[in-house]
This record gives structure tokens, C-alpha cells and sequence, in this order.
């Protein structure tokens, strides 16, 4: 079987105008799966020089494949159809080991042709490094490295303010536009550099914050043989993803020209401001999973895929986004019910393997940023509890008893919410401590949610009612009763 390459496999060669820190499988199943789309169907025309800003050249490179690999794209398309798409990516140029190619980095500052910067250097990926030097070739931090990059940019342009970029991290990081300028502004200062580079910073690039969205499993372990079997080529660099995806940039109308997105029919949303569309994600995707996971791993369940061909948690996910969260919401109501109806599809892909007990890390800090910002906004709106939120914090409490039946549950968490529920359910289990008690101590925990839950009205009576019924009749029959028309 041939190896997949350009000398085996004519294909595209655009000239680069993209710069992308970072060679993982997010960012080439995302924005390179994008950016071929915005070629092909658009005329871009853009080519990427991916930068391996850690590591050394040792480690595999997809120069061995001269940039090409095959993405993988699975789920439940818009009309509820299980769908698969190969996509032959041909947009990667080369990838530069900055570590080993650092001169070779530096001289893509040169390019008149280069617009565009992306990054995913992961949550730590940017932070200030003090003993980083501009003489370092190269910076160890990545927002260093950059800040050398572009001072060259600015030396060899003489400062023109078309020489500036459109630079796009997708660090899950709020607002990370907004934090990448202000390192790369904090590296001025420290290395003492002019102030009309400062001002280029500031006036000629554009920073934009974005939030991304896509699940990217990888590599398709056990899969390979069959598929490359199926492509006709051995590719060592195949990437699978789901069907869903999302980009929003808050950024300039002009990038919309850069990108060439108008009338692009890629989910790239263009805006002045990211945060509804965060709000947005955090309350429907991660509060619905976060309310899910508690009562379907504690009714026997462990995995989403399963939990949601159940009839009753798929019912029970549906009534709790479409009823109580959506309602809490500033965004307009088809747009978060489109959104919404994404949401339960991606929750049904057979492709994606969830485990429930993998999403309860952290459950606490979880159910904190996840699901009690609506809840508080909907006893606030409504003047009473809305009943499937209580459930899920039921169903949190109880799956922090650290038992399912006979089975014990390795909980993961904080070590003084761990101990505090040892030491509760452990005074409940010798009658030392009655079950209202018990969930007064979790929503009492001001250290925690910011304040005593306990005096929000009527919460500490419909969740103590909600564990009472659940643990003597159990979750399945405590839910369907609660989810009777």
C-alpha cells in the first residue's frame, strides 16, 4: 500500500498566509479541516505553516506525509442521519520544529502573503515566562515566541500597518484573545522594547477571542487497517472527529474577507462579543451533561450514548435544556433551540464512546459553573424551583455517597469536598444525622458556591425531597414520576 504523499498523490499547494502554533489532532480535525472547506468551496487559496513550538524534530512530523493526512468526520447529521465523511486535507505546506528550525521560523515574518496566526498551546500555553530572553532562539513560552516572531515583522515592514495579522488562539481560556495580547504586550515591556513596536501591537493586529467547539477522539486506533484499507493509502496522521463543530471570533468585520466566510455555510460565527455564546455552551452542553451524569451512573448507566437511547434520560435531557435552561437565556429562542437540538444529537453519536464516570471529575466545581447560575436565575424568574435542576443536584449528592449498590464509585474531586461527604453520609448511614441535614451541609458550603444555598427559598426542601424519593424508590421510578405530563 503507498504512503500518502504529494509524490504518490497529486494534489493542492496553496501559498501560505497562515501560521499555526500547534500540530495536534484538535487543530488539524478543526480549523485545517475549515480552512481546506474555505479553499475548495471559496477560494482562499491559504496554505498553513503548522510550528511545533515543544519537542524536537525526533518526534514524527507530518513533513513525512508532506503535510497530508485524512480527516475523519462522524455523527448525527441535520436530518437525524447517521453520517461519515472522509476529507483528504492537502491545506498543511510543513511543519516547522521551532526548536531545531528556529531561523526558518523567523523567516516566515518576512512573508507579505502571511495573514493569519493560530494557536492551540493548550490552557498553559499562555503564560509569561520571566527568564525568556528576545536573543533566545528560541523563547520557551509560546506568547514569547510569538513576540519575537512579530518583532521582526514589525522590523522587516518597517512598522506598516498591513504587516499586522488577524491572530486566532483557541486556548479554552476565557477571553484568550484578550490574555495572549496582554502576555505579548507584558514580553514588551519586559525586553524592553520601542514604543512604536508597542503601538504596532495595539493598532496594526487584531487579537481575537474565540470559542471553540468540536470533540476530536484522534487517531481511529483499531480502526486503521480497515480504513486505510478503504482510502487506498497508509496514512499515519488520520484524524477522526464528530460531526458537530463551532467557531465563533470576536473580531473585525474584515476578517470575514480574510477568511472569505461570506456566504460561507461553515459554522464560523463572526461577533462583537463572545460571551452568550459561552453562556450559552457552558448552560446547555456542559449543564445538561452535568445534570445527566449523576442520575444515569447512579441508575446503572455508563456511558452518554447509552443514557441517551434510554427513553428516560433522553426525555429527561430534552425537558431540562428545552424547559429550565433555555428560558434562563439571553440569546434569541430559535437560536438556542437550534443549538439545543445539536446539543442532544452529539449526546446520541454512536461514534463517541462517553464515559459518565470520566465526565464526574470535579463534579462539584462542575455543577457550580454548569448548573446553578441558571437554576438561581430560574427561582429568580419563576419564584420557585425548577424540579429536574434539584434532581440533578440530588443525584449529585448521592453519587458522592460513593456507592452504586454494591459497586464503590472512585470519586475524583477536591480533597475537602471528598471529606465532607465521607464524613456526612458516613453520620447518616449511624443515624447521627438526618438526610435534610446531610444536603444542608453541601448547600451550605459558602467556601464553595459563594454563598449558603440553604437560604435561596425553597432549594434545601426540593432537593432533600428529591434525594428522599430517589433513594427509596430509586432514580428510574423517582424520574419518571417527576416527568409525567
Amino acid at each position: 500500500m503507498k504512503q500518502l504523499n504529494r509524490q504518490n498523490f497529486k494534489s493542492n499547494q496553496f501559498p501560505t498566509k497562515i501560521m499555526q502554533f500547534g500540530s495536534g489532532n484538535f487543530l488539524r480535525a478543526f480549523i485545517d479541516w475549515q480552512i481546506e472547506h474555505l479553499n475548495n468551496e471559496h477560494g482562499l487559496n491559504a496554505g498553513i505553516s503548522i510550528i511545533r513550538s515543544t519537542g524536537s524534530s525526533s518526534r514524527p512530523s507530518l513533513n513525512s506525509q508532506d503535510g497530508l493526512f485524512t480527516t475523519l468526520v462522524r455523527g448525527i447529521n441535520e436530518q437525524g442521519e447517521t453520517t461519515e465523511q472522509v476529507q483528504l486535507i492537502t491545506c498543511v505546506n510543513e511543519e516547522i520544529v521551532v526548536k531545531d528550525e528556529f531561523a526558518k521560523y523567523m523567516a516566515l515574518a518576512e512573508s507579505p502573503e502571511l495573514k493569519i496566526i493560530v494557536s492551540n498551546t493548550t490552557e498553559a500555553g499562555i503564560e509569561f515566562v520571566e527568564s525568556d530572553k528576545l536573543a533566545d532562539a528560541p523563547a520557551s513560552a509560546f506568547p514569547a515566541k510569538l513576540t519575537q516572531w512579530l518583532y521582526k515583522r514589525y522590523q522587516h515592514f518597517n512598522g506598516a500597518k498591513d504587516a499586522g495579522l488577524m491572530i486566532i488562539p483557541c486556548e479554552l481560556i476565557d477571553y484568550n484573545g484578550e490574555k495572549l495580547k496582554e502576555v505579548v504586550l507584558q514580553y514588551c515591556s519586559h525586553w524592553q522594547l520601542e514604543s512604536g513596536f508597542t503601538a504596532w501591537i495595539e493598532n496594526a493586529n487584531h487579537f481575537c477571542s474565540t470559542l471553540v467547539d468540536r470533540i476530536v477522539t484522534g487517531f481511529p486506533h483499531g480502526e486503521e487497517a480497515k480504513l486505510q484499507q478503504q482510502l487506498g493509502y497508509q496514512d499515519d496522521f488520520m484524524v477522526s472527529a464528530e460531526y458537530y463543530y463551532l467557531l465563533v471570533i470576536q473580531g473585525p468585520a474584515e476578517l470575514a474577507d480574510v477568511l472569505c466566510l461570506h456566504d460561507s455555510s461553515l459554522n464560523i460565527q463572526l461577533v462583537d462579543d463572545i460571551y452568550p455564546y459561552k453562556q450559552r455552551k457552558v448552560a446547555i452542553l456542559n449543564g445538561a451533561h452535568s445534570a445527566l451524569v449523576p442520575l444515569a451512573y447512579m441508575a446503572g448507566l455508563n456511558a452518554v450514548g447509552e443514557a441517551m437511547a434510554d427513553p428516560l434520560f433522553e426525555n429527561y435531557v430534552n425537558q431540562l435544556v428545552f424547559n429550565e435552561i433555555i428560558p434562563t437565556l439571553d440569546l434569541p429562542k430559535d437560536e438556542l433551540e437550534s443549538f439545543a437540538g445539536d446539543v442532544i444529537k452529539r449526546f446520541q453519536n454512536p461514534f463517541i464512546h462517553h464515559l459518565l464516570i470520566s465526565i464526574s471529575l470535579n463534579s462539584m466545581t462542575k455543577v457550580q459553573t454548569r448548573l446553578v447560575p441558571q437554576l438561581l436565575k430560574s427561582i429568580e424568574k419563576n419564584g420557585q424551583v425548577p424540579s429536574l435542576m434539584a434532581h440533578a443536584i440530588a443525584g449529585q449528592i448521592l453519587m458522592y455517597s460513593g456507592k452504586r449498590g454494591e459497586e464503590s464509585i472512585e470519586l475524583s474531586d477536591s480533597e475537602k469536598w471528598l471529606a465532607l461527604f465521607a464524613d456526612a453520609w458516613q453520620a447518616y448511614a449511624v443515624g447521627e444525622k438526618s438526610l435534610q441535614q446531610l444536603v444542608a451541609d453541601v448547600l451550605s458550603a459558602e467556601w464553595h458556591w459563594g454563598q449558603d444555598l440553604t437560604q435561596i427559598n425553597g432549594l434545601h426542601a426540593a432537593v432533600s425531597q428529591a434525594l428522599e424519593n430517589i433513594i427509596e424508590h430509586g432514580v428510574r421510578k423517582t424520574l419518571t414520576q417527576v416527568l409525567e405530563p
